[in-house]
Parts: C-alpha cells; sequence; structure tokens
C-alpha cells in the first residue's frame, strides 16, 4: 500500500531554502502535547528535525512525505515507522496486528497506547486481550503525521503508554481529490475514493474505502473491508473545531500458526490451516469532535468521542475439532479530553503550563464460549469449574459471560520551562483512578466492583543544544491497567487494577553533520509483578516476578545527495524476570534485535521509487531459552512513475527475495495432530511469497 503525500498537513507549511519550514500556529502553545502545532521546526524530504522541541531523544514525528514512502502490505506496518517497532501479523488480516517494542511482546496493544485525533484505539477489557487495538479503519491517505513517542515520560500519556505510544493525526483538508484503484496477487484489489470540496464557512472531508484480500492460503481470507469517513472542518488548527464520522466493517477467514514439527516432516502444507473455520467480523462506529481556542493567554483544547464496536472472532491454537473458542466483544466507549495551556512568566527565559483532564467509560458485553466450526458445544463447562488438561494438567477453557462498566479519569500537569539558552526541563504529575465493575452473567461469583487510583511523577532534563547537539536525561512512572474480568473474578487469584512501570532513559539528538539526523538513546524500563487475566481460557495467571528491559536504539536520518533519501535504525532490547522462580529468567516473545533501512529515490523526474529492508530478530519462545524463533528479513520496494501532474502509476513489490521465514513464531506446550494430542513445539505462521500490487492513483 502506497499513496501520495497530504499536502494539507496539520502544519502551517512554508518552503524556505530547499527546507519546509512547518511553523506553529501559536507560538508559546504546544495544545496539550499536540503535534499540530508544534513550535516551529524544520522538515528536509521525509523527516522532521525535533532539535530544541522533542523532550527525549527518542520522540518523533513522520509527516506525509515519510509515511507516502513506506511500502506496507497492511495498513498497521504504518506504525513501524516508529523506529524499533514491529508489527505483524499471526492470524487473519482482519485481526489486530501483534506489536513489538523495547523488549516487549506487546501482544496485540498491551503497553503501547495508540490514539486517532484523539479517540483511544485501544480497547481496555478486550474479550481478546487487554489493549487491543485495531488499525484497520484507519485511511493512511488521510493520515497528515504520527507523533511517536517511547517510555512512561509524559503526563499527557495514560493507561498502556509504557513501551511507547503513538498518536495518529488526519487531515481536515486534500489539496486535490484522489481516485486509487489498485489489483494484485494472491486476491488483492482496493479502490479509494476522497475528497474535500468547500462547504459554507469551511471544508467537507469524505472518503471511502473497499478492499479485498485472500492471502496465499489453501483457504482463502477472503478479508473484506469497508471504510469510511466524513468531516466537517472550519476555521484554523488554532482557533477552530472540526466534526467527524467513521465507519468500518471488516469479515475474514483467518489461517492461524501451524505446528513446525509437522511441516518440516510434509505432514501439512506451509500455506494450509488446522481449522478452515476460523475467522471474525468486525465492525467500528465513531463520531467526535474537537475544538481550539488561542489567544495571548494560551489555549484551550477540547476533544469528545462516542464509539460503537463488535467483534465476533473464531479461533483454534489447540487445533483438535472441539478446542475452537468463541470470543465476542460488543461495547461502546465515550471520553473527553480537555486540556489548557497557558505561558508562565517570572521563571526562566520562557515558561509553559498544562492541565488536562481525560475522562474515558467503557460499557461492554463480552463473552468467551466453547464452539466446533462456529457452532456452539452444548457439553461447554459450567460457568466457575476448573477443569484441567488430562495431559499436563493445565486449567482449560471456561466459558463465561460479564457485563462490564469501566470508568477512568486521568488529571495531569506539566511544567515546561527553558531556564537559558542551555538548559530546558519538563516536570509533569499524572493522577488516574479507575472503577471495574463487572456483573457475571454467567456466574454471580465474578460480580463485583474495584477501585484503583496511582499516580505518575515524570521529568525530562534537556540540555544544549552545542553544535546542533541536545542531550537528554528522562525518568518516570507509568502504568497499564488490567482486564477487569481478571480485577474482579471469584474464583482464582484476583489481579491488580493498575499496574506500575518504571523507566529512564538517557540520549543524544544531533544534527551535527549537515543533512544528517541521528538520535542514541539507551533505556530501562521495569514492570511490577502483575497478575493477568488470560482472554482465551478465562482465568487469571501471576507470573509472581517482576521483570526488566534495557537496551539501546540508534536511529539515522540521512539526506545524501538531491535524490537519495536513506532511514537507518538499529535497537537491541534485553528482557528477563528479576526474581527466581518458573523454568527460567527469559521472557517468552520478547523482542531483541531489530533494524530497518529504507533508502528512497526521488530526484525529480517521472520516475521514483523505494527499497525497504526489515529485520525481526529471534526471541525465545519459552522461559529457559530452549527454544527461540528464527530471524525474519524481509525486503519491500516501491516503483512508482508520475504520468503527468495529477496521475502516477506504483508497482510496489514485497518479499522480494520471496523468504521463507516467519510473520510470527510460538510455543505451545500442548496441540492435537493426526489424532494425537498433548504434543508440543513451535508453531508460526508464514511471512506471504513475493507478490505484486499495481496502483493508479490520480488527483483531481
Amino acid at each position: 500500500m502506497s499513496f501520495f503525500p497530504s499536502s494539507a498537513c496539520r502544519f502551517a507549511l512554508s518552503a524556505v531554502g530547499g527546507w519546509i519550514v512547518v511553523g506553529a500556529v501559536t507560538p508559546d502553545s504546544a495544545l496539550a502535547n499536540d503535534v499540530r502545532t508544534l513550535p516551529a521546526v524544520e522538515v528536509n524530504a521525509s523527516r522532521y528535525g525535533l532539535l530544541g522541541v522533542a523532550d527525549t531523544a527518542s520522540e518523533g514525528v513522520a509527516g506525509p512525505a515519510q509515511l507516502s514512502n513506506r511500502v506496507v502490505a497492511r495498513t498497521g506496518e504504518l506504525l513501524e515507522v516508529m523506529p524499533g517497532l514491529i508489527v505483524s501479523q499471526h492470524s487473519g488480516d482482519g485481526k489486530a496486528n501483534q506489536y513489538f517494542l523495547r523488549g516487549v511482546n506487546l501482544d496485540h496493544g498491551l503497553d503501547i497506547k495508540l490514539t486517532l485525533d484523539g479517540m483511544p484505539i485501544n480497547q481496555r477489557s478486550h474479550a481478546h486481550g487487554q489493549g487491543w487495538a485495531d488499525l484497520n479503519p484507519l485511511i493512511p491517505e488521510l493520515i497528515s503525521s504520527i507523533h511517536y513517542r517511547k517510555g512512561p515520560y509524559y503526563a499527557a500519556d495514560g493507561d498502556f503508554a509504557n513501551a511507547g505510544s503513538a498518536a495518529i493525526y488526519t487531515t481536515d483538508a486534500l489539496e486535490r481529490g484522489i481516485a486509487s484503484f489498485g489489483l494484485g496477487q494472491h486476491g488483492h484489489a482496493r479502490t479509494l475514493l476522497a475528497s474535500s470540496p468547500a462547504f459554507k464557512d469551511g471544508k467537507l472531508l469524505y472518503a471511502l474505502e473497499l478492499s479485498h484480500h485472500d492471502g496465499p492460503w489453501i483457504h482463502p481470507d477472503n478479508y473484506r473491508k469497508l471504510n469510511g469517513l466524513l468531516r466537517y472542518s472550519a476555521g484554523s488548527h488554532a482557533n477552530g473545531f472540526s466534526l467527524t464520522a467513521m465507519a468500518y466493517r471488516g469479515r475474514w477467514n483467518a489461517t492461524d500458526q501451524i505446528p513446525l514439527n509437522e511441516y518440516r516432516a510434509g505432514l501439512i502444507s506451509r500455506w494450509d490451516t488446522m481449522d478452515n473455520s476460523s475467522g471474525a467480523q468486525a465492525q467500528r462506529y465513531s463520531v467526535s469532535g474537537e475544538w481550539r481556542q488561542s489567544d495571548a493567554g494560551g489555549s484551550t483544547l477540547a476533544q469528545v468521542y462516542v464509539i460503537r464496536s463488535y467483534l465476533d472472532l473464531y479461533s483454534n491454537f489447540e487445533y483438535s475439532p472441539d478446542s475452537q473458542f468463541n470470543q465476542r466483544d460488543s461495547r461502546v466507549t465515550s471520553g473527553l479530553n480537555l486540556s489548557r495551556n497557558w505561558p508562565m512568566h517570572g521563571l526562566g527565559k520562557e515558561a509553559t503550563n498544562t492541565l488536562g483532564l481525560q475522562l474515558q467509560n467503557d460499557n461492554v458485553d463480552n463473552s468467551l464460549g466453547s464452539t466446533t466450526r462456529r457452532m456452539r458445544n452444548a457439553s461447554c463447562r459450567l460457568p466457575g469449574s476448573l477443569s484441567v488438561d488430562p495431559v499436563n494438567g493445565d486449567p482449560q477453557i471456561q466459558c463465561r459471560s460479564d457485563r462490564i462498566a469501566q470508568l477512568s479519569i486521568g488529571l495531569y500537569a506539566e511544567n515546561h520551562v527553558h531556564w537559558n539558552d542551555w538548559f530546558r526541563t519538563v516536570a509533569g504529575l499524572r493522577a488516574d483512578a479507575m472503577r471495574f465493575a463487572n456483573r457475571g452473567r454467567s456466574d454471580a461469583a465474578n460480580t463485583d466492583t474495584v477501585s484503583d487510583f496511582i499516580a505518575s511523577p515524570k521529568l525530562s532534563a534537556v540540555f544544549g543544544p552545542w553544535r546542533k547537539t541536545e542531550y537528554y536525561y528522562s525518568v518516570g512512572n507509568g502504568f497499564h491497567s488490567n482486564d477487569a474480568r481478571g480485577v474482579t473474578i471469584g474464583t482464582g487469584v484476583r489481579a491488580n487494577g493498575l499496574v506500575r512501570t518504571f523507566g529512564h532513559e538517557i540520549g543524544v539528538r544531533s544534527e551535527a553533520i549537515d543533512g544528517v539526523q541521528s538520535t542514541l538513546a539507551l533505556f530501562q524500563l521495569d514492570s511490577a509483578s502483575e497478575i493477568v487475566y488470560v482472554g482465551d481460557e478465562g482465568r487469571t495467571e501471576d507470573s509472581g516476578r517482576r521483570s526488566r528491559r534495557v537496551g539501546v536504539e540508534f536511529n539515522n536520518y540521512i539526506k545524501a545527495n538531491r535524490w537519495l533519501t536513506i532511514d537507518a535504525d538499529v535497537a537491541y532490547a534485553r528482557a528477563r524476570f528479576r526474581d527466581p522462580g518458573g523454568d527460567g529468567p527469559y521472557i517468552e516473545g520478547a523482542i531483541e534485535g531489530v533494524a530497518s533501512v529504507a533508502a528512497i529515490v526521488d530526484g525529480g523526474g517521472p520516475f521514483s521509487g523505494a527499497l525497504q529492508l526489515r529485520h525481526f530478530g529471534p526471541r525465545p519462545l519459552t522461559s529457559d531459552n530452549s527454544v527461540r524463533s528464527d530471524a525474519t528479513t524481509t525486503f519491500n520496494g516501491r516503483l512508482r512513475y508520475r504520468i503527468d501532474e495529477r496521475s502516477a502509476v506504483e508497482l510496489l513489490g514485497f518479499n522480494l527475495l520471496d523468504s521463507r521465514h516467519s510473520a510470527i513464531d510460538y510455543y505451545s506446550d500442548s496441540y492435537s495432530f493426526g489424532g494425537q494430542s498433548g504434543l508440543s513445539g513451535r508453531v508460526f505462521h508464514p511471512i506471504e511469497p513475493r507478490n505484486f500490487r499495481v496502483v493508479l492513483i490520480t488527483r483531481y
């Protein structure tokens, strides 16, 4: 998937001597860390220079040019613009991605906070996993910027913002309308129509996306997706408002991971599935509004939203006919974000304060049931029973149904002070209260109401710039919430409502070499012992041990000459349990080495292109490190021919070297094959073979 950059990015853009100056609409205001009104920064080709602006070495902003040069097969892979982040998939394309960052297996979204124009993408107490973050409702051509931050150092970031966060913003207006049509191998087809005509005193942005994808699988995914967006906006980004409605529907079959031993023995095809009835359907509808006001006394930002979402998911990770299970999640999420930013006089050369309030309420109906080929089993066990596997004694799936009301209130304050020309600080404090109310409809013992509270101090110190180089130290506490069903469970050990994390980071950001932007960060992230709710099994699980992750990230943007740009990023993390116990100190699935190199060629002529390398290093799959995944390295590429100033055709190539590695690996201690049960070993989901797509794009 590739696209033209949107020139209507949420910045004021003007060309100055070959650079693009991104000017803040309100000089002394950051609208509560809203990237759209950052102080003036420079952009050269694709990456924003944040020297003198960023609070940490690992903070960054990806704009339209950088996003347009990503060569991605799935919408969620756009987030890999955040250096060190891996976005993968182990099932059908409609399912939320698997995320990995800073030594953390983030599963479907835990410990990484994702927002879209202030609306949460993560879903709390989700039927399939805490923090579920599905990016399929995004339309890539409408994304104006992604502001990414790593670590728990930002007061405006709350639940899940531990390994990192990404705030995604969509544009208010397009310079020209977009009509795009693409076809590719493996049943791929996609069409998009979008424009933003003038309407009354503002702009009316509309977009409609339709897509289909089968994949190389023997049982095709048949993923059908529909996305729509309608937005009315008026005024400026300092003083204006917008109203937005979004709609998404997806339906797919799922080819989940398969056992490696049986594949190597030739007993199952690489493209086959263990249960061809697995799959899902999903829906998301939202209405949101945003209001901005700025004056000499400061700026105010208000955002409100209501989201209606639904997922009906069928999975089978043990492969026997009766081990399929169904998870349904139906919810309404509503919320308010309110912040006020104002200058503070008499403290240093320049100072600003920010106060913010974040309210979120989730009303959730979810269930876990035992099924066979999507038909509910009559033998589903009674709620509250603790049946165990006869082979290994592990608890088995426990059918249940719950109605959850989860309310959170977050208050934060942040103080930015430029003490002099070479030293500034950012001090913040955040307080969060959360109420977990659950009515166990299948088991009254799971009915309870629990409240929890946590305070999270933050501090960043920035030194410089000296010779276009800045130095950073950041420290802070963060947290993530646990699933309400684990917090209120009536049988078994209860989970903590809010789980504390602690991190600190030292780093450097430099533009001392002309045409080169580099950042280096050394980090540590600690997590307290936690009890988590395992949605796939209807029970709680306690590691009983604290964990620590330490690592390094080195990122480089190089404008080699007029026609060649290179992005080169590498990261490594070491993840271990800090306390003895279990089978060993390793954390299963914890990411270690990651690398990404992208070369972009554009000399201003009719032809341009990009080549992108992505390396996903090996990981421990068991806590004693006796089973590890292999590394996965892929090359993607794009060749674009500009027909005229309004039209272009693109050839996109994925997995150009036709690698036969895994998209993701796990270790299973109990699966069935050929009538045998209780088998164990690696299971994997293969990356798709080399394939190509052709896209025709017209601007009107």
